[in-house]
């Protein structure tokens, strides 16, 4: 299976690996996704060390993506949020960063509020909050395809 999806993950410091993987496991049963076609995950560059980001991307062996907030911010989405926004510097990571992780656009070349539709990318699912009671941590998904551009010779 073709690895095209990519991931987007806001979550709260000390989130276990065990709870990201639990969230992934969860929206894409729910949305009937393969995770086999997992090609990594994505988030905001402060996050680049969060222990349990790192740790499954580690055990899935899958690449994680990171941007800025300056990037992020750049990017139209269909649920930012002002909280985000004043905590992180951006309205959205989980949705922004999954798109971004999926275009195949050189990043130089968007240009601010840039749609979905412009980076050619799919979005599968919304932004997504996971945080079970009685568990600590708390995790944001989103799902970005990347688009499968065919070239004619």
């Amino acid at each position: 299976m073709q690895q095209v999806l990519w991931v987007g993950i806001g979550c709260k410091r000390g989130t276990s690996w065990q709870l990201i993987d639990q969230a992934i496991e969860q929206i894409f049963r729910e949305n009937q996704l393969f995770q086999s076609a997992i090609a990594g995950l994505a988030t905001i560059d402060t996050k680049a060390s969060e222990v349990g980001l790192v740790e499954l991307c580690h055990l899935r062996n899958l690449p994680l993506k990171t941007f800025s907030a300056q990037i992020l911010r750049c990017v139209c989405v269909p649920n930012p949020a002002t909280i985000t926004d004043q905590k992180v510097g951006t309205p959205s990571v989980a949705e922004a960063a999954a798109i971004l992780a999926a275009t195949q656009t050189p990043l130089l070349t968007a240009s601010p509020f840039t749609s979905i539709e412009a980076l050619r990318v799919r979005f599968l699912v919304t932004k997504q909050i996971f945080q079970p009671k009685g568990q600590p941590g708390a995790v944001t998904l989103a799902v970005a395809q990347a688009s499968n551009m065919s070239i004619t010779i």
